[in-house]
């Protein structure tokens, strides 16, 4: 072959490929979105979709610069090929945040496998719906924006999502998650709006992320297995919190979670793990807190088997959830309050197996802190200030 038929061959399956790439991308202006943020793109965005999913080849949902008015909106699966969903503009939200009804959701992924979500701002425009909340009104229970249903194999990067009516983003069900340089921001008034919530799921990574809200960070419910998060930064907001847990009798446990190289500051918490002070079948074990950085919290270090926000109607029995296996290692900072740890742990089930590592907060530009322990058992060892207050 000479060279002129390489060359032209080469010309030829270069052709080849840039058409197939170019015809496994589904743009949705070309389905009928408008950049505008004002027309509904809800249907072209079902159409893109539709069509993608049902490629044989794996596929790109494309998502161009501009403004999309989306509402409430599934993409479901599972798909005939591995899917990519490409976000260069924003999409909002409806205005009007009883548009959405008592659907709970904005922005649904179902059963969606070998998945992507890139890039992107996801804008859910809640502050009526906030003011509506701090006003005692009849409100709508409020929609989370971004969420994954029994997914498997999926990444999440370069997501930004604001003003989330109650949890940013969330997984339920899942398996192998990673979620990395994401940016969930509300402001720090923002009711009961939370983070990353994730329950029911296995093998989730969560890295190099900024949460600024006004709940939890990182909500880590019933279910959750094999979870690491890393290199968050943390604030304003309640902290990472495993539970509430003990809602109700039959639930799965929780185990084999990490949090590491994180800094939290401003937050209400920093590691937490809450029950309420129900029977229940569920547990807490194989759990690392560790290289964090705590600057100005409240409650740096704790565990509240007691559980009640409202501190109404709180149930007066003993928690079930058994916690065990935990440790908290090279935490460092500065505490709010001059309790700079507190595990309080069940009547009727102590806390087993806690080890407290090289424990380094202070109180009030310097004052020494103080720690307090009910029913927690374990060992401590390196530096501790506050004092360790764990049974032997």
């Amino acid at each position: 072959m000479t060279q002129s038929h390489i060359a032209l061959l080469f010309t030829f399956l270069t052709f080849i490929d840039v058409s197939i790439g170019a015809s496994n991308i589904f743009n949705v202006v070309s389905f009928g979105a408008k950049p505008d943020g004002v027309t509904d793109s809800t249907a072209a965005f079902l159409k893109a979709w539709q069509a993608a999913c049902g490629s044989p080849a794996a596929a790109t949902v494309m998502v161009p610069s501009g403004t999309f008015l989306v509402k409430g909106i599934t993409f479901g699966g599972p798909c005939k090929s591995k899917l990519d969903f490409q976000v260069t503009g924003t999409i909002v939200a409806p205005a009007n945040y009883r548009a959405f009804g008592n659907s709970g959701y904005w922005i649904l992924f179902n059963k969606v496998n070998k998945f992507s979500l890139f890039g992107g701002t996801f804008d859910a425009r809640a502050s009526g719906f906030w003011s509506c909340r701090k006003s005692g009104q009849n409100c709508p229970p409020g929609v989370r924006s971004i969420t994954f249903n029994s997914a498997n194999d999926v990444i999440i990067s370069g997501v930004k999502s604001m003003n989330s009516q109650v949890t940013h983003m969330t997984l339920n069900g899942c398996t192998n998650v990673v979620v990395r340089n994401v940016k969930l921001l509300a402001p720090g008034d923002s009711p009961n709006t939370d983070g990353f919530d994730v329950q029911h799921s296995t093998g989730i990574t969560f890295t190099g992320s900024t949460v600024q809200t006004g709940d939890d960070c990182v909500a880590i419910g019933p279910g959750t297995r094999n979870f690491l998060i890393s290199k968050l930064a943390c604030g304003p907001g309640h902290g990472v919190s495993i539970g509430s847990l003990a809602k109700v009798l039959n639930e799965d446990g929780v185990e084999n979670v990490t949090v590491s190289s994180s800094v939290f500051t401003g937050t209400q918490n920093g590691v937490r793990i809450k029950s309420w002070a129900r029977p229940s079948t569920g547990f807490v074990k194989n759990v690392f807190f560790q290289h964090l950085i705590m600057k100005n919290v409240q409650n740096p270090i704790i565990i509240d088997q007691n559980y009640c926000p409202s501190n109404q109607g709180c149930p007066t029995e003993h928690s079930g959830i058994k916690i065990s296996q935990v440790t908290y290692k090279n935490i460092q900072g500065t505490s709010a309050t001059e309790q700079a740890v507190k595990l309080v742990c069940s009547k009727s089930t102590p806390c087993t197996g806690i080890t407290l590592q090289d424990i380094k907060l202070t109180y009030n530009k310097g004052t020494p802190a103080t720690s307090y322990c009910f029913n927690a058992v374990g060992t401590s060892l390196g530096l501790i200030q506050p004092t360790s207050c764990l049974r032997r």
